[in-house]
């Protein structure tokens, strides 16, 4: 009876973690590049009380042991990486990943950071940044007297915008974008700001022109939104609210069944 206390306690802990992952799938359905997580649970170690197969007389065995378990605990946070809907936003420095694939990213302290949100700007020097002034790598410098309205950016990364001091009619390349993928996407650790980084589990980052090789497409002056569908997040928060008035019931089951044993009298 003991058990079942722990075992129904186990199992509200379990939800309590699910919930909070669905939480913050909907606290970041507008969020632009982010990709939704998953808890996913394994059973706890059981106490065996009777082994599958000991001698029951000389000629025969027990066909079925006795297992009693110990609950449940969360296994791993999965990230779901499929695609997010586009949104059109016509702002100019905005760019999505219809596809495969990663922007690169250099923080303040010099290393890389992996980031689907393309919504970009420019600083004082005419970089393009994250909203966050990180560098986008390669380096995507405007030039001085460019205008703003009219930069393009192809399918394929390349990023030319008119500058009417060189030429009034035909525009000027300022770079390339690429993008990157990982063996195992899933391995990545999220940092916040809507950044991964590379970790042992995802492997190393694999350069790409976008469009070729099994990389996405550039869209320019759209946006990825975030991949998590409002209704199938109520709907799993609805089944992880059922399951964790079912494990407090277990336990208040128990201890009415102690009470019930502690109130005996002679």
């Amino acid at each position: 009876m003991v058990r079942s206390l722990w075992t129904g306690a186990a199992g509200m802990i379990g939800q309590q973690a699910n919930i909070d992952t669905i939480s913050n799938n909907l606290a970041n359905v507008n969020t632009s590049g982010f990709k939704k997580m998953r808890a996913d649970f394994e059973d706890l170690l059981y106490q065996t009380v009777k082994v599958a197969g000991t001698p029951a007389t000389e000629d025969t065995v027990v066909p079925v042991g006795v297992q009693m378990g110990h609950g449940v605990k969360i296994a791993a946070t999965q990230r779901m990486f499929s695609q997010g809907a586009l949104q059109n936003t016509e702002n100019v420095y905005d760019m999505a990943i219809n596809g495969e694939g990663f922007f690169r990213i250099q923080m303040y302290d010099g290393s890389w950071a992996y980031t689907r949100d393309g919504a970009f700007k420019i600083d004082e020097t005419g970089r393009l940044v994250t909203s966050n002034g990180y560098w986008v790598l390669p380096d995507i410098v405007m030039p001085e007297g460019f205008l703003p309205e009219k930069i393009t950016v192809s399918k394929d990364g390349r990023v030319s915008v008119l500058v009417p001091q060189i030429d009034e009619n035909a525009p000027v390349d300022v770079g390339r974008l690429e993008l990157y993928r990982f063996p195992n996407p899933v391995g990545l650790t999220a940092v916040g700001e809507n950044l991964f980084k590379v970790s042992n589990a995802s492997g190393d980052p694999i350069p790409g022109r976008p469009g070729y090789e099994g990389m996405g497409q550039i869209v320019h002056k759209f946006l990825e939104m975030s991949n998590v569908s409002v209704v199938r997040e109520m709907v799993d928060l609805i089944v992880a609210q059922r399951a964790y008035e079912f494990k407090s019931r277990t336990i208040q089951t128990s201890d009415n069944m102690l009470g019930t044993a502690t109130s005996l009298k002679r």
